[in-house]
């Protein structure tokens, strides 16, 4: 195997990687979006409500599959054995692909099973169930992999020369991260240069999901800049690359925390040669296909996030009954019984907002970018605060091995393992910060069209004073009405003992779009910096966005059946309850923070002042 190639990292200005982002977002908003409305200061309640429900047909066809799968996961998977021996068994892999479970999205046209967005995610639930490894496996290769973007950008030609492929089970990678980039893909060292009508791909790649058993990779490249108006553009090129074709090499395989059977590993090329009909989409829309993509794709999380939810929330149930303690079950103490509670209210929002989006996404007609982004963040975060309080719940034997449980006669309950293979989910396409961040770029994009002439730094004095007299006919009637509006019975009356809760989200998005714009005055263009004050006002966003769908999610479950519905609506208050005081929290923290000396002191850390706290200690190699 070859050595690993010394990490390099191009220089790239806080302008230039900002100027590669903001080329590769989506400029335009031709669909409605709930959270961009959420932010606005509106409620659009229709947009969610009634709760959007699958296609009775489509939940036909898709049940034999996942009957099927169900029962596969139940008696071919040793999950154990997985985790210890690091390694998918080849049966596992192919009766996977015998079922059809690498191409559960890709039209039936092409062999695959055709089937909807909600129907890969039930499918995705039922796999995260039982092992992260193979979830990550299925998903690397369907949501961010060569199906999801050949489907939604993919020339016919290609479509026919690959997806039956992909269907058949040749595992596919997405490739995007390199040494010495995450989040900000303009320090890019991977180049593509056109010699007559092929191109030269050359470069390494870290962290390649599937990498080393990939057929085939989505890479992401450098193309020759081009001059727009005088000015130089940067391109980021998507290409369709076999693995076998000369130069693609696997040069390392990662080993981590968790997910112990994750294929993922360092790839190389070197001089290969990917003709000029694999590029996807086009020349300079690498980015952007890649942003379009997760906006489906990263709905793969908040689903598996649901599923170790109901998992944890089942061990705990069961152990909490059973394990007494001082005279009475655990669950009748009081510390417990608090855990579990809001362990079930916070399972119950998180599928209400991952199904949410992915009848969103299966119907159409919506811009999900935002709600995508806020399931992922909120459901990724949610779900490591149930595993951790089920370990605590388990006590030792949450911290112990399931082998090591099994060797003395004891349930192999595997919660350390659910531990370890989800909190990469908290990293996983985009961390949280990440999804902080680019929610809240969303977050002021309005505000940035009306008024970035106002505050964004570079602007002539003529740019400044057209900004301000769009900035006074938007924000004369705009910001009145943030403050204007009937919150009060009997006002969502539909939603019953739920709309209380409903009443509170359309107060509170109103001042959420008031802090918005607060917070833009106060700080001006110096706003980007102050992430802090940023990730507070998308957390409330997050929050809102839960309770909405939660509560129409609820009386969706009533109206269908009385009796679970009644449960859900008593649930569904229980999470407004507590997300409430969360709102309230993240609002008053606007304000009274300690921000600025915390972030000082960071600094003098960096700066190794405070290494007089380091002491003690035996001091790592430089």
């Amino acid at each position: 195997m070859a050595t690993l190639a010394e990490p390099k990292q191009r220089k790239v200005s806080a302008d230039e990687a900002r100027e590669v982002a903001e080329a590769a977002r989506e400029q335009e908003w031709a669909a409605p979006s709930f959270v961009r409305d959420l932010f606005l200061g509106k409620l659009r309640m229709d947009l969610i409500h009634p709760y959007p429900e699958q296609n009775p047909d489509e939940v036909a066809r898709a049940k034999p599959f996942l009957d099927k799968l169900e029962r596969f996961l139940r008696e071919e998977v040793d999950s154990d054995r997985i985790d210890r021996e690091g390694e998918i068994p080849e049966n596992v892999v192919d009766g996977l692909r015998k079922l059809g479970a690498f191409g559960i999205k890709i039209p039936r046209e092409y062999g695959g099973l055709g089937l909807s967005q909600l129907s890969y995610m039930k499918a995705i639930e039922l796999v995260s169930s039982v092992d992260g490894s193979l979830t990550a496996l299925l998903s690397a290769h369907q949501s961010i992999g060569v199906p999801q973007p050949l489907k939604v950008f993919g020339s016919e030609a290609q479509k026919k020369k690959y997806f039956p492929r992909l269907a058949a089970g040749a595992i596919s990678a997405f490739a995007l991260t390199e040494h010495g980039v995450g989040s900000d893909p303009a320090a890019m060292e991977t180049t593509a240069i056109l010699d007559d009508d092929t191109w030269i791909l050359n470069g390494e790649k870290l962290w390649c999901t599937n990498g080393t058993k990939a057929e085939l990779l989505v890479v992401m490249a450098r193309t020759p800049s081009k001059m727009v108006n005088g000015k130089e553009k940067k391109q980021i090129t998507a290409f369709i690359v076999e693995t076998d074709w000369p130069g693609v090499e696997v040069v390392h395989r990662c080993h981590f925390m968790g997910l112990k059977a994750l294929y993922n590993g360092v790839i190389r090329f070197t001089n290969v040669r990917v003709p000029q009909e694999n590029v996807l989409w086009g020349e300079g829309k690498g980015l952007k296909l890649a942003l379009v993509t997760l906006n489906t794709g990263r709905l793969t999380l908040p689903i598996s996030s649901v599923a170790a939810g109901k998992r944890c929330l089942e061990v705990s149930r069961r152990w909490a009954a059973e394990r007494v303690q001082w005279g009475r079950p655990i669950g009748q103490h009081d510390a417990i019984a608090q855990k579990i509670g809001t362990m079930a209210a916070n399972t119950l929002a998180m599928e209400a907002v991952a199904e949410l989006c992915g009848a969103m996404a299966e119907r159409g007609g919506y811009d999900i970018r935002l709600e995508a982004a806020i399931a992922k963040l909120y459901n990724s975060e949610a779900g490591w605060r149930i595993i951790d309080d089920t370990v605590q719940i388990r006590g030792g034997r949450g911290y112990e091995t399931a082998d090591s449980l099994r060797a003395r006669g004891e349930a192999p309950i595997p919660v350390e393992r659910i531990m370890r293979d989800f909190r990469i989910n908290l990293i996983f396409e985009g961390s949280s910060e990440i999804m902080h961040l680019f929610i809240a770029r969303e977050a002021v994009d309005k505000h940035l069209q009306v008024a970035g002439d106002v505050v964004l730094p570079g602007k002539t004095v003529r740019e400044r004073l057209a900004g301000l007299v769009r900035s006074a006919g938007f924000y004369g009637w705009w910001y009145p009405s943030r403050w204007l509006g009937w919150s009060l019975w009997p006002r969502y009356a539909e939603f019953g003992k739920l709309a209380k809760h409903v009443r509170f989200v359309e107060r509170s998005c109103r001042r959420l779009a008031r802090s918005v714009f607060h917070s833009m005055i106060r700080f001006g263009p110096k706003l980007e910096l102050r992430q802090s004050v940023l990730f507070r006002l998308v957390d409330v966003a997050g929050e809102l966005f839960a309770m909405a769908a939660t509560c129409s999610r609820a009386q969706q479950l009533y109206m269908h059946d009385r009796a679970t519905g009644a449960r859900a609506v008593k649930l569904a208050d229980l999470f407004c309850r507590q997300a409430r005081r969360r709102v309230r929290s993240k609002f008053n923290g606007l304000r009274r923070n300690e921000d600025v000396p915390t972030y000082k002191f960071a600094q003098e850390i960096l700066a190794g002042e405070h290494r007089w706290l380091e002491r003690d200690i035996v001091e790592l190699p430089e």
